[in-house]
């Protein structure tokens, strides 16, 4: 059985980290770091996950500034908001609460952002600086990943790493940070041809496509290190029929509850073949929000300087 690759564990050793430099950063009475964070609509999701990164703050020691806008805010607004959030000498990270209502332009509100102050690592500055392997604020989500192996001495120098999924927010800056670290890697994506056969091949396997239990005990390589990035709400049992077998205790759930999250592998199945694995929930996720914190206090110190 695979050992588990608790998200958990390693996102409060980062979070206590964070706590003790804003202590020593701020002990000759220094101001706080400060974060602001900007919601547009009321999207249920989305106040979730701004709720759980606003406690992070306050457990950490950072300042903590949420901006709501009506689902009506134009795209003048929100920069508005961006720009008045970039002058603010008090603030140190911004960022704009995904995913945003159809009419807004995600990608032009973000490269609104100052540099300095993109806690999720998304502008054009922040994503260059990543490819050309130099140091900077770079996206949370596969931070956390990089740094879930570190902390559990899993090496990626020289492994051939496959990444299911090509987005903006995870698999592209992770395959930058992989290759930065001597990784042999492969990105697949919705055309890739004779997909199970490539996974099959990978020495440490990332699925970030958002699609439950896409990816079949069967695809992955015995020995393999397998990270679940996917985080998917089921209701409806038909969409994960293959708990019943591998998973019986969580599809019991699910037909109780009417509700449960998922990853994108099958994880029953999996953690019989894997060497590592992450759970769903309780793997990736709690690090995207700690790793939220770490840039944070990093931008904080820059900007001090």
């Amino acid at each position: 059985m695979a050992q588990l690759l608790d998200g958990k564990i390693a996102s409060q050793k980062i979070l206590d980290m964070v706590r003790e430099g804003i202590v020593t950063s701020t002990q000759f009475n220094f101001r706080k770091p400060g974060l602001a964070v900007i919601v547009v609509g009321d999207n249920p999701a989305s106040q979730v996950y701004v709720g759980h990164k606003l406690r992070a703050c306050e457990s950490v020691g950072i300042f903590s500034k949420e901006y709501r806008l009506p689902a009506s805010a134009s795209m003048e607004e929100v920069k508005l908001a961006i720009d008045e959030l970039n002058r603010s000498p008090n603030i140190d990270g911004i960022l704009v609460q995904m995913p945003l209502p159809p009419h807004l332009d995600a990608i032009d509100l973000v490269t609104r952002i100052d540099p300095s102050k993109d806690v999720d690592g998304f502008t054009p500055h922040n994503l260059t600086r990543l490819l050309q392997g130099r140091t900077g604020l770079f996206p949370c989500t596969p931070l956390g990943v990089m740094r879930l192996l570190e902390m559990n001495n899993i090496a990626v120098r020289g492994k051939h790493a496959v990444i299911l999924g090509r987005s903006l927010i995870v698999g592209r800056p992770l395959l930058a940070m992989l290759l930065d670290a001597n990784a042999t890697v492969t990105v697949t994506h919705s055309y890739t041809e004779h997909l199970k056969e490539i996974c099959q091949t990978a020495d440490i396997l990332f699925a970030a496509i958002g699609r439950p239990g896409f990816v079949e005990g069967s695809w992955i390589k015995p020995g393999a290190v397998v990270v679940d990035v996917g985080i998917n709400r089921v209701t409806n049992p038909s969409e994960v029929p293959y708990l019943k077998a591998s998973e019986p205790e969580r599809y019991s759930q699910l037909v109780n509850k009417g509700s449960l999250l998922v990853g994108d592998v099958r994880f029953g199945e999996a953690e019989k073949i894997a060497s590592f694995i992450t759970p769903v929930p309780g793997g990736v996720g709690p690090l995207t929000v700690a790793m939220l914190m770490s840039n944070t206090l990093h931008a904080y110190r820059t900007r001090k300087k």
